[in-house]
């Protein structure tokens, strides 16, 4: 039963976690807007364009992915029976696997790619881990 939550609770956080990342990189397109004629829906569009984009586009993918990580990470820690931060650090280590996979397809400025690797996925999931273990205790 406790393994089987555990399963689940990551499973939801790596669902509600891709909403939030959704959430935040439709909004950010918004706020800041790629730059002319950059198609962020279309993977070929978007690394053939990437030299087009300034420091500040990289703001919503990082946010998206930090606040994804974090939110999803928290949410599986909450749910689950057992291991709350192994639960999270699951989340996070999945969407890093992620993070990965995209570093790997769109030529991105090394700059970027060490801040979301080193800070969007394990960081925020060990905070969303300890953030559920604190509510836990409240």
């Amino acid at each position: 039963m406790t393994l089987g939550r555990n399963i689940l609770a990551i499973i939801i956080g790596l669902i509600v976690g891709s909403a939030v990342n959704m959430g935040v990189i439709m909004l950010g397109g918004k706020l800041i807007p790629p730059p002319a004629g950059v198609d962020v829906t279309n993977m070929e569009s978007l690394a053939a364009s990437m030299h087009l984009f300034k420091p500040q586009n990289f703001i919503s993918p990082f946010l998206a992915h930090a606040l994804g990580t974090l939110v999803g990470a928290f949410v599986a820690a909450k749910i689950a029976a057992s291991h709350n931060i192994k639960v999270s650090l699951a989340v996070g280590g999945f969407f890093m696997v992620g993070g990965i996979m995209v570093a790997r397809q769109l030529p991105s400025p090394d700059w970027f790619i060490g801040l979301d690797l080193i800070v969007a996925y394990i960081p925020m999931a060990w905070i969303g881990g300890r953030m559920a273990e604190k509510s836990h205790r409240s």
